[in-house]
């Protein structure tokens, strides 16, 4: 089997595709973005499904939110749904999410950046269902906010930016 080319669409700060492709793992010029989500699946017991990242990982073992970059003609929202039945074999309800914020981060390369979509999925999930995909992920808990804070405060969950604001926001949306 012939391994191709993982491909993104290149975009702008704003999201909008410029119509240009760029190669996974070459360097990306500055000014230049690809898509990339983060994705926050939500039950209603207000506990979010987090994984661990596998150990040959950046940022080994550390806990975070499913996520990755969007592949060439894939809109966020594909990506999402793409990126969590491979990372969890989960099949997310499109109906169920929604943009939760949208953000732009460098490389740390020093070259291009990724532009971020966020995504909570409300959505009940058999966790005793789940197969992880070991490149990508170890173990995976439903944690409550406090869980996660804890997390956070001891270096062993990937603090997004956002948590707080994210936090606030999935309360409202249980509590509706």
């Amino acid at each position: 089997m012939i391994n191709m080319p993982e491909l993104w669409d290149i975009v702008d700060e704003y999201g909008n595709k410029t119509g240009r492709l760029h190669e996974r793992g070459t360097t990306m010029n500055q000014g230049e973005y690809h898509l990339s989500v983060s994705v926050w699946i939500l039950n209603n017991n207000c506990e979010f499904l987090i994984s661990k990242r596998a150990p040959t990982q950046i940022t080994p073992n550390m806990w975070e939110t499913t996520g990755g970059s969007a592949i060439a003609g894939e809109n966020s929202l594909e990506a999402a749904l793409r990126e969590t039945k491979e990372e969890l074999s989960i099949t997310l309800n499109p109906e169920k999410g929604h943009i939760f914020t949208k953000y732009t981060y460098p490389h740390s390369s020093g070259d291009g950046a990724a532009y971020f979509e966020v995504w909570i999925f409300v959505q009940e999930v058999d966790i005793s269902s789940i197969v992880l995909q070991p490149t990508e992920t170890c173990d995976v808990i439903w944690a409550s906010i406090e869980n996660i804070k804890q997390l956070i405060e001891n270096g062993q969950f990937i603090n997004y930016s956002y948590v707080n604001e994210l936090f606030f926001t999935a309360s409202e949306l249980i509590n509706k």
